[in-house]
């Protein structure tokens, strides 16, 4: 009786380990994938925001290493019928967007409640009409990431309202590779007090 109850709680351990490791590899999967077709994408002329004389010494982003304590669970708090706002951006033309939830997560033994939205252009088409944007600052900026900030995309949970909140998915607005863009200024609201050593680094840095 004793060697199969013993027999039964390696099992379990077992089965709890590889679970986790199956749930690790496909994590990272999950971020190489994000990694090179972000590369693949600033490797395309016809997508790239890269100037031409960025372009032709591109050889891939540089990115800090992966690090899956920055892949957290999140929880959406849904902000009910919100109304639009002009987001300020880099050029001085705002676009309308509105607050779609507080994103609610733990990172570095802090809580965090940060909002993230939807844009009305996107909403209005069928390929985007599920993503909403995750904006932020942090500690990092001007010295290791772009000054400006950096954002995530995510999509709308088609059950619950939790999802995965994955820094090494952070990437520069196109603004930070060149004028030509209008990309939305990060809200105060949406800093983050801490160092996020994940995602993209400094643009030009490749």
């Amino acid at each position: 009786m004793q060697n199969n109850l013993a027999g039964l709680v390696i099992a379990m351990l077992f089965s709890h380990v590889n679970y986790g490791q199956i749930d690790s590899i496909s994590s990272l999967a999950e971020i190489k994938k994000f990694q090179t077709e972000l590369n693949t994408e600033y490797s395309d002329r016809s997508k790239s925001p890269l100037e031409p004389k960025d372009f032709k010494k591109f050889r891939g982003h540089a990115f800090f290493p992966i690090n899956l304590k920055y892949r957290v669970k999140a929880t959406l708090k849904l902000t009910e019928s919100s109304a639009f706002f002009l987001m300020q951006t880099s050029n001085d033309q705002p676009r309308l967007y509105r607050k779609y939830a507080d994103v609610v997560f733990s990172l570095e033994g802090q809580e965090f409640s940060i909002p993230a939205y939807q844009s009305k252009d996107l909403m209005s088409t069928k390929e985007y009409a599920d993503y909403f944007f995750f904006p932020f600052t942090d500690i990092t900026n001007g010295e290791t990431t772009y000054s400006a900030g950096r954002y995530i995309d995510l999509r709308i949970p088609k059950v619950g309202n939790e999802l995965i909140l994955d820094f090494n998915m952070a990437y520069n607005p196109y603004c930070a590779y060149s004028k030509n863009y209008s990309c939305p200024i990060v809200p105060r609201e949406n800093d983050l007090n801490i160092k996020i050593e994940a995602g993209v680094k400094l643009a030009g840095k490749h």
